[in-house]
């Protein structure tokens, strides 16, 4: 390989979210990478610093042509530059969205188990979660059609959030699947926000499908939101765009991130998340072949020494979701025992709600050394708490 994943980067006292933990832990929660970012990034950055001049900066139409350019090179769509619209951060995005375009106390509608952090902008907001719950058999999520329909007629129901790919379970939506969502959100009046932050991360043989890529009759009605920070491990860049083919919902969003300030790039913003789409596809390449041998060591290790869970199969994100619904279905309580006993911290499923109450959620963009060490710490947690049943 090319470039260095096995390195490891100290994180402790860096300001870290994840890496704010006690000197023994082994933090594989928050979804960010303990991997430094592509070195076409770092450079890009540098030459913003070096200048020392920090002022307002506006977006230039390169920016677009960077983004429409990556898409067409890693997943074989070309959106068009006009439908296009930068924004600082996709989860403030989507709440401005549902302060402008929503009315308060309307329904959001989503599928549990879902990314914790649409629970807050929805809630936050004055708005209420309307769950269409997610079929999950023999290992794997599908959609309650029935149930999702009935939950579009009712009249409050007047967005839908759709993760595509999927977080926490990695699946990957087929056009098919995505196609028949965005008719059914037509037919019945309900936008749909396609939260694609994880979509560069598929695994190696997969990609993802775009929702903007879909046929128009159901892309008019739809708002894409894409990042650079997931993909990079940039997330403190605060860029995101937003891809939107109606031109009227396009101006109404536009509107709606001016009036919340959310328009206006940082001055490490722009040429960072350039540098990204243009020079970063061999990075990419690697770091999903790397992710993909540290899930592939998870599933081997997890099915060859504790037998009590199972890493459910997944296409896409560097995060990995363990059923453990043999063993509680408190996994709250069962991630803090863990970490009480081994110092391994993941992320409780109890907080993705839907029947995460039984799953664990690991992060595996860190080197391998640290997901060995996480396995094992793993496998000696369940051992103790076995013994303790």
């Amino acid at each position: 390989m090319q470039f260095n994943f096995d390195k490891i980067n100290d994180r402790r006292n860096s300001n870290s979210e994840k890496w704010n933990v006690k000197e023994h832990e082994l933090p594989m929660w928050v979804a960010d990478m303990d991997i430094q970012t592509a070195p076409a990034i770092i450079e890009a950055m540098h030459k913003d610093v070096d200048r020392g001049i920090f002022g307002y900066q506006y977006v230039p139409k390169r920016y677009y042509e960077a983004v429409a350019s990556w898409y067409k090179e890693e997943h074989n769509f070309e959106p068009q530059l006009d439908w296009l619209v930068f924004s600082t951060g996709i989860m403030p995005t989507i709440g401005s969205i549902l302060r402008h375009l929503t009315d308060v106390g309307d329904n959001v509608l989503i599928q549990e188990p879902n990314y914790n952090s649409f629970f807050k902008a929805i809630e936050n907001n004055g708005r209420h979660i309307l769950n269409s719950e997610l079929i999950y058999k023999q290992g794997q999520y599908s959609i309650n059609w029935k149930d999702l329909e009935n939950k579009m007629l009712d009249p409050q129901t007047t967005v839908m959030i759709v993760c595509n790919p999927h977080n926490p379970s990695g699946h990957i939506w087929d056009k098919a699947t995505l196609t028949k969502i965005g008719q059914m959100a037509k037919r019945h009046h309900v936008l749909i926000i396609s939260d694609e932050i994880h979509g560069d991360l598929t695994m190696p043989g997969h990609d993802y499908v775009p929702f903007a890529s879909l046929d128009s009759d159901v892309t008019d009605n739809s708002i894409s939101l894409v990042s650079p920070s997931k993909t990079f491990n940039v997330a403190i860049l605060h860029a995101s765009t937003m891809i939107i083919p109606n031109e009227h919902l396009r101006g109404l969003a536009e509107k709606a991130i001016s009036v919340d300030g959310l328009s206006e790039p940082g001055i490490l913003a722009i040429d960072a998340s350039i540098a990204a789409y243009t020079e970063g596809h061999e990075w990419l390449h690697e770091l999903r072949k790397y992710i993909q041998t540290n899930r592939e060591y998870l599933e081997k290790f997890v099915q060859d020494n504790i037998p009590e869970i199972k890493v459910i199969p997944a296409e896409s994100t560097y995060l990995a979701w363990l059923d453990c619904s043999k063993l509680t279905d408190k996994s709250d309580s069962f991630n803090q025992f863990l970490r009480d006993e081994t110092g391994l911290y993941l992320a409780e499923g109890t907080k993705y709600r839907g029947n995460g109450n039984c799953f664990l959620r690991v992060n595996l963009a860190t080197p391998k050394s640290n997901v060995v060490d996480g396995a094992e710490r793993l496998k000696t947690g369940i051992e103790k708490f076995v013994s303790k049943k």
